[in-house]
This record gives C-alpha cells, structure tokens and sequence, in this order.
C-alpha cells in the first residue's frame, strides 16, 4: 500500500441559500470531521477544508424568492452554515467562500490554462429565452406542469413533488420564472469539456486502481464509464458567477461545477503558502467526503479536470454517503421536511455529541437511512446514559466515595484474570476502531468505542466494589481489591475518552475535566495505556456526560416538523407573486462616462404593434425638430392606444438597430414597480418635445 506524508481532506461545498440540515452532517460532514480527529489524535499531517459555494442558480433562485440582491444571500447564510459547523464541533481547518478574491483568481487561472492549452471545444445550442427579462434562463428558471404527476409548479431539472428528473423541454406549458412569460429557444455559445477524450484515463484510474471504493461510488462510477461520456459545458449564461476570462464571453460565468471544486484548492490557497504541497506533491492523499448526490462530479468531472490541468494529485477515495431520510420520508427543504442544525442547537443547548453520536449511528454508510426522534430518544437514553455514561459516573462517584477522590493505587498482590483482560480488550479495541475509520466505517467504529464502554459496565457489575465496602469492616480488609478495580476503570476511563473524541468530543472534554489531564493524553498512541491517570492524583467531583431526553421534547419535535410541513403546503397553495431579481450593481462610472449619453423627453405620437412579435411596439416619438422610431418590448404591459400622448425619456444617441426588421432610432427609458410591470420614466410636469435631460 502506498504510504502517504500529509492527508487533504475535503468536504462538500454547501450551497449558501439556506442553512444545513441533519442530512447534510450524516451525509459528509460528520464522518470527514470524525477522519480527521482520528488523524490528528494520530499526530499526522492533515488539512481540513472547505467553505460555502457561492455561485449558480440555487443562490440566484433564493435571491430572486426573498427579492433582494444574491450576494446579501450568500453573506447571510455563509455565516449561519459556518455558525452551525462551529456549534456541532466540525473542525475545520478552514471554512472558506467561493465568492472571495483568491477563488475567482484560481477558478479564471484554471480555466485560462485548459483554453490555452486548446482543451476546451467551442459550440453553439439553442437555450430558452425570456424576451421580457432579456436573459437565457438556467433550468431552475423555467416552470411548468410535470408531465409525470401533474404538479403545475415543477422545475425544469425536477419536480419535487414526485422527485421526476426532468429537462424543461419535457415540461408541460413551460414558462419563465423571473417573469410569467413563455420562454423561447435562442442560439447561446459556450465552452465545452470532452469527457470522452478522458474515458481510457479514467477507467484505468478508477475501474482498475480503485476497487477499493465504497460500491455505491465505484458502481455509480462504472455506470457513467460504461454509458460512455460525453462534452460537458462549463460555462453558463449568467451574471452571477466567476466571469469567463475571455474577451468574447459577455454574459458568460464558468459553470458551477467547474468553479466549485476548484474551491477546495482556492481555500488552501487561504489556509498556508505550502498550499501546493497538499495539491501537487504525489505523497499526498487527497480524499473527498460528499453525498451521493456528487459523485459524478467529484469522481469523473473534477478528477478529469485536473488530469487536464496537469501538476494537481487526483483523489485517492472518495467515500459518500447515501441520503438520510426524516420520520420515513426524504429530506425536503422546498416542503420543509428537514430538521434544522441551529435549530436543534437552539432546542438542545449543550447536546451536540448526542446528535453526532445518532447521526453516526444511524448513518447511511451503505444505503439510504431514516432519523426518527423516537430512535433519537432511545440511542440517547439507553445507549449514552445507560451505558456509556453510566459507566463513567459510577466510576468517578465510587472513586470519591471509596478511594477518597484520589486516583488509587494498583496492589500486584489481588491483581487476577479480570484486571489483566481489561487490558487485552483495549488493545484488540485499539486496533479494530482504527481499521474501521480508516476504512471509513464509521458506524462500527463507535460500535465498538461503545463495547468498551459495556465492558467497562460489566467488569464493575463482576467486581462489586459497593458491596465490598458494605460495612468499614469490610471495607477495611477489602480496600486492595477495591483499589485495583476502580484503578482499572479510572484508566479505562481515560481510554474512553481518547477512543471516543472523534466521534464525540464535547463528551471527550467533560472526561478529561473530571481526570484533570491535559488534551496530550487524547493523541492516538496512547490508547490502551493504563498509566493514563496518575495514582494518587485528585480528581474533580463527577458530572454527568449526558441528560435522558423526555417524551415531551421528542413530541415537540415531531409536531414542529409537521407544522413546517403545514405551513409550507399553504404558502405552496396561494398563487405566489414572481419576484424579480435584484440587478447586479454596475461598475462605477466617471462623469464623463455619463456625460456621453444624450437624453431627451419626447412625446409618443403613435403606437402600433409589431407584425409576429407578441412583445414588441413600435413607437413614433416627437423630439420637437425631428420624429423618431422606437421598437420598445412593452406591448405585455401597455396597449398602443393606452400610450399615445405620453412623454417619454429616450436615449437619443444610442446606434441604430434593426428588430424584426424595423430600424429602431433610440430606447425608451423604463422602470420596474414591486409588481414587475413597467411604467415610463417622465418628467413630473410636461415639457417641450426635446428638452435635454440632465
């Protein structure tokens, strides 16, 4: 097996327009954190990066939704994503944002070297259009009926009632989501990336160098590989985004998924100037923790993007994690089906191990999984009070009742079979909870973190110290034997609390409180040590590491998660005005930029609609010495007739250009109301047909 001298660890990027869900931690934050714990506890090499994605159409929805500009989204929820991972103990090394200077640096840089180097194929498609908004519109944008199960709101990449993949072509009385209008198809031209020149390469590197993936990334893999690839755009038409950086790409950004992870280097970048020590030096493993919902992206896509680059290592693993579904049914977040992260964090203060430790539990390492509170409450109170907890609090309450609240000694005289295997069954434990994490089994390692615990459970219950010290007299030609045995689970104790930390480290904390031993003691080389506490060392008094969750709390829970549901069903159900997006603000201009411009108020003198142009007027305008035409798409909003007699402000110097063959002389001005209509822009008192506006 190839040996490695420093590890990169990544987790997906969320998306910053809405905060994350308990989904999300199962699915890849939780267990890469619980990696890197483990790597660090082991002294190795290690970065942990990731950050939130702040480009594409998610965000650029969500601003459209709540009708405010998208960089106000990605500001607000990049810091409650980061709020959330910090109160839940995921530790990062650094939690980045694509929208920051040095990603759209890195992202232009990488994309200028494969234009260059002649790996992009040019091509032009027909895309759907909106006249009104004069934009190509992503799939996201355009909604229609499913042709599936009749749902008349239904994306044009999915419904998400019946959870149909759709393409908005298959979409039943398709229209634009910015303004109600039906779309039409328009040329666009974009840069591609030929997968298939990629295909001999990537099945060598994955379908033969990496049998040791989890199936359901290697079998998704072999799916794609087989189907055979094909060119894949990795631009878009948008103005939200990293900017093509070529000269002919207006309007153009780099496709989210080719921005995306680009990300991860960008954020180590940040992180250290050895950045490309962890990117491009052979021994390093680089591995990515994501849900399954990447793995095309992270396997195929990113893995050929940087083949193509040259110089960057490719992935040595990838293990993602199926989806959890919430009380039997699938995540939803448009339905309000999900359980929120600050929420639970609001709901149960100081509780988060208990969430890490379910969530790991129940983890869907191998196939789609389901969270119910019910399980939540008994995981908790059967499994972390009863047993682990319980063991450690009858520890250190008997240590102070029995032993004085010091650390007792261990009498070789009384030593027998019982205090050796303790011993034996931390080494075997050692060595089957390291195999499973770094086998990314993460469910089997706490498994048997939890063993140990019940070990420890039985091995007092075996031993009875309270009963050998039921009278003084008893207690007195006994204490030997009670020494040695809260001896031993005063370093089992210890152990415990070094086996436990990557899974649960706020627990971790609370033992190493009580012991009063510094965080050395939790580095992986000392587990299965029974030197860990020193003997006749004072200890602080016990706390107890977990609290029963009651039946109240559990239907508090479920009844929030069905008044979301409610909730959510009723605003669905009322006829949603369509916001528009607030417009990206424009560079800042100097007077004699403005100074160019040439406007004048005229007054529209005839109106006429456009022959086969549903949208468009053709407008005859009086500027007093000459009369012009304008052809203006405002026959959605006004009537010819309703306009004429009207005064206008017309860019008067604007070229010349011809729309469905009619030169058109100038552009009216227009604003926008709340409502999306247009109304004319016009000076308050009428004036002279031809008045300069200043």
């Amino acid at each position: 097996m190839k040996h490695f001298n420093r590890y990169l660890v990544t987790a997906a990027l969320p998306y910053a327009n809405g905060p994350v869900h308990i989904g999300h931690l199962a699915g890849c934050y939780l267990p890469a954190d619980i990696y890197v714990r483990y790597l660090r506890a082991k002294k190795t090499d290690v970065k942990f990066v990731c950050g939130t994605d702040e480009h594409g159409v998610p965000i650029t929805i969500k601003a459209m939704q709540e009708n405010v500009n998208p960089q106000d989204i990605v500001d607000k929820y990049h810091a409650v994503i980061k709020e959330s991972f910090d109160a839940m103990g995921i530790s990062f090394d650094i939690f980045s944002r694509t929208s920051n200077q040095v990603h759209h640096q890195t992202a232009a840089d990488f994309f200028s070297k494969m234009y260059n180097d002649g790996l992009f194929e040019e091509k032009e498609s027909e895309q759907y259009f909106d006249e009104i908004k004069q934009v190509f519109l992503a799939d996201r944008y355009i909604i229609g009926t499913c042709p599936n199960c009749g749902n008349d709101k239904a994306y044009g990449d999915q419904c998400e009632r019946c959870g149909t993949s759709l393409s908005p072509d298959e979409l039943i009385n398709p229209r634009s989501a910015l303004s109600d209008a039906v779309p039409v198809k328009r040329k666009t031209k974009h840069w591609y990336m030929p997968l298939q020149n990629y295909e001999p390469w990537l099945k060598e590197y994955i379908i033969e160098g990496h049998k040791e993936w989890k199936n359901n990334v290697y079998g998704q893999c072999k799916s794609w590989l087989d189907s055979g690839l094909q060119s894949r755009a990795m631009t878009r038409d948008s103005n939200w985004g990293i900017k093509v950086p070529l000269k002919d790409a207006e309007g153009k950004v780099l496709y989210v998924w080719f921005d995306a992870p680009i990300g991860y280097i960008s954020a180590t970048k940040e992180l250290t100037d050895q950045w490309a020590d962890y990117w491009c030096k052979e021994d390093t493993r680089l591995i990515h923790f994501i849900g399954k919902d990447n793995i095309v992206f992270h396997c195929i896509i990113f893995p050929a993007m940087l083949r193509a680059h040259g110089g960057f290592v490719v992935p040595d693993n990838v293990p993602a994690n199926e989806f959890l579904n919430i009380e039997g049914e699938k995540v939803s977040t448009s339905r309000n089906w999900a359980v929120w992260v600050h929420d639970y964090i609001r709901d149960f203060p100081d509780q988060q191990d208990i969430l890490r430790y379910v969530l790991c539990t129940t983890a869907p390492e191998t196939k789609d999984n389901d969270f119910t509170w019910k399980d939540f409450q008994d995981r908790n109170n059967n499994e972390l009070v009863a047993n682990f907890g319980n063991f450690v609090n009858r520890t250190m309450v008997l240590m102070h009742k029995l032993c004085g609240g010091k650390v007792p000694a261990m009498h070789a005289s009384v030593k027998d079979a019982a205090d050796d295997a303790i011993y034996a069954m931390l080494q075997e434990a050692k060595v089957k909870i390291s195999d499973s994490i770094e086998n990314f089994r993460f469910r089997d390692a706490l498994n048997e973190v939890m063993n140990v615990a019940r070990e420890g459970n039985r091995y007092l219950q075996e031993k009875q110290p309270w009963i050998l010290a039921k009278t003084p007299e008893l207690q007195a030609a006994n204490q030997e034997k009670i020494d040695n045995c809260l001896h031993v689970c005063l370093q089992l104790t210890a152990n415990l609390a070094i086996f436990i930390n990557p899974f649960l480290p706020f627990t971790s904390q609370k033992i190493c409180h009580m012991l009063k031993v510094v965080d050395r003691i939790l580095e992986w080389e000392n587990a299965g040590s029974m030197k860990l506490v020193s003997v006749g060392y004072s200890l602080r008094a016990p706390e107890l590491l977990f609290k029963k969750v009651e039946d109240d709390q559990v239907k508090a829970q479920v009844d929030k998660l069905h008044a979301g549901l409610k909730q959510s069903a009723a605003a669905q159900a009322q006829p949603a005005p369509v916001a528009a997006p607030v417009p990206e603000k424009k560079p800042e201009i100097q007077y004699d930029d403005f100074a160019k411009l040439e406007l004048k108020v005229g007054t529209i003198i005839a109106a006429e609609k456009v022959a086969k142009a549903d949208k468009l007027l053709k407008l005859t305008i009086d500027l007093g010495t000459e009369q012009r035409t304008v052809v203006s798409g405002i026959a959605m909003h006004y009537t010819p007739e309703a306009i004429v007699g009207k005064q206008v402000t017309l860019v008067a110097n604007l070229a010349p250009r011809k729309m469905k063959g009619i030169e058109s002389q100038g552009m009216i001005l227009m604003a926008e109301d709340k409502d999306g209509r247009l109304v004319f822009v016009n000076p308050a008192d009428a004036v002279a047909p031809g008045s300069g506006v200043s």
